[in-house]
């Protein structure tokens, strides 16, 4: 492939990525848009394995061997991983985006530094430097929110002390050494200073993501996901390649837009969640009320009962949280929400934008269970509605749903948008225990009197649910 035909490949791969980018913004487009996609993703691997830069007689077998794994892999995830395990999923793979950044800075400056001069050169060592430093701190982030997200870590974060002076010396000594890089006369002298970047930019990757709090984990996941973007970025900066930089922009931009409105949401500043300290991860003690909050009892039903509610029910709106991820409840959530409608109710579902692990969590699982698009609707479109619903039934949500966003100015979510779930005739909030959300902030919802509580496992709590709807 001559090199002006895979130019055009590439700016034909850009559009398609720029268009699937567009159409995934949408549920009813999020299919077109992913197909656009992996058009393009074809298209690039296609152009740059046959462009004129790759020597096909000698690499051709390393390139379909690594093609032939990669491929392997991904094929193998994506049949075998549930969908709660998708926000651990993307948080690993933002950690090899990040690995490969790294990786391909360390060869490219044993491969080419030795043959550029001037100002070319110091151009190419700081293009060197700051995509394994960035690649570096998303790998090791990256790989702790995974743990965080599987349950491996916990979601408390940690605080060390003095932990902003910390990271003040750590960003002096990068620049420092960062000087020393571009300065070494040789290549053995620049690896110790690129060596030893790398390794505090691995622990700033590590304390980043240790000190963010639990309830601030659908920001990481973003953050993370412009964190990789931009080391994808420099990678092409690294390797001359106008894709690698175009794609990688557009992921980084769009992934801290994405932060941006994820923080609105929580009522929180990008910095303050870098600084950390929100979200405990610990349940508080169940039924332990705290100065400020409404203090009563809370009244458990059954699912015979919660049945009678909905089927009395004209307005439905639906909440669903992580619990309803881990039980597997969304199918029959479905099954429900289909009984309802042919009985004349009107049912509607109500998504935070940070409920679940990752943004459009919920989303992606009603896609799943084949519930109607233009029934999911987001919090700002369906918050007024609540005080005409006879019942909000909340499954396995917990701190999009508290009042004490609204009513206590002490509380750690003070502030927080929240799904006003209390103002409906009734609500029912569906939870194994009262053990307190990822926040770790006890929830005066659960003892308001007009609010129910269904205990148990969600799927196996719904599954009597719709038997008794139907009987």
């Amino acid at each position: 492939m001559s090199e002006n035909l895979a130019i055009a490949a590439y700016l034909g791969a850009t559009i398609l990525f720029i268009l699937s980018l567009g159409g995934l913004s949408n549920p009813e487009t999020a299919r077109r848009g992913n197909l656009f996609g992996m058009i393009g993703m074809g298209i690039a691997v296609l152009a740059t394995v046959l462009g004129p830069r790759v020597d096909l007689v000698h690499g051709l077998p390393l390139i379909v061997g690594a093609l032939a794994v990669g491929g392997g892999i991904g094929v193998y995830a994506a049949r075998t991983v549930q969908m709660t395990q998708m926000p651990e999923l993307v948080a690993l793979m933002h950690s090899l985006v990040g690995l490969a950044a790294c990786l391909v800075g360390f060869a490219s400056y044993v491969d080419t530094s030795t043959v550029l001069e001037g100002a070319e050169k110091s151009i190419h060592l700081v293009e060197i430097y700051v995509g394994i430093l960035i690649g570096a701190m998303t790998f090791s982030g990256s790989v702790i929110a995974f743990g965080k997200l599987s349950g491996k870590i916990g979601g408390k974060p940690l605080l060390l002390p003095a932990r902003h002076w910390l990271n003040l010396f750590a960003l002096l000594a990068v620049s420092w050494f960062g000087v020393q890089f571009v300065g070494a006369g040789s290549i053995d002298a620049g690896m110790t200073p690129l060596l030893i970047m790398t390794a505090i930019a691995l622990l700033f990757g590590i304390h980043m993501v240790m000190a963010i709090g639990g309830a601030d984990m659908p920001v990481v996941v973003s953050m993370l996901n412009s964190y990789s973007g931009w080391a994808a970025a420099a990678t092409g900066f690294m390797l001359a390649n106008d894709l690698l930089i175009v794609t990688g922009a557009l992921v980084g931009s769009s992934g801290a837009i994405l932060s941006y409105i994820m923080c609105r949401a929580m009522n929180r500043n990008f910095i303050s969640v870098i600084a950390g300290g929100f979200g405990g991860g610990a349940p508080a003690a169940a039924g332990a009320a705290t100065p400020g909050e409404p203090q009563g009892e809370a009244v458990a039903v059954s699912a015979s009962e919660t049945a009678e509610l909905l089927r009395s029910a004209k307005q439905v709106i639906i909440v669903p949280g992580y619990g309803m991820a881990v039980a597997q409840a969304q199918h029959t959530v479905f099954e429900i929400t289909k009984w309802l409608r042919a009985q004349g109710v009107n049912v509607r579902f109500g998504i935070h934008p940070v409920a679940g692990r990752m943004p459009g969590h919920m989303n992606v699982l009603l896609a799943e269970a084949k519930v109607p698009y233009d029934i999911v609707l987001e919090m700002d479109e369906i918050n007024d509605d609540f005080p005409s619903t006879d019942v909000a039934m909340v499954i396995g949500a917990n701190d999009i749903v508290n009042p004490a966003a609204e009513d206590d100015p002490t509380s750690p979510i003070a502030g927080m948008p929240v799904l006003q779930v209390w103002k409906a005739k009734t609500s029912i909030v569906m939870k194994r225990s009262m053990a307190s959300g990822y926040a770790g902030v006890d929830n005066p919802l659960f003892y308001r009197d007009n609010n129910r509580m269904l205990f148990g496992d969600a799927k196996k709590m719904l599954d009597e649910v719709l038997v008794a709807l139907k009987s």
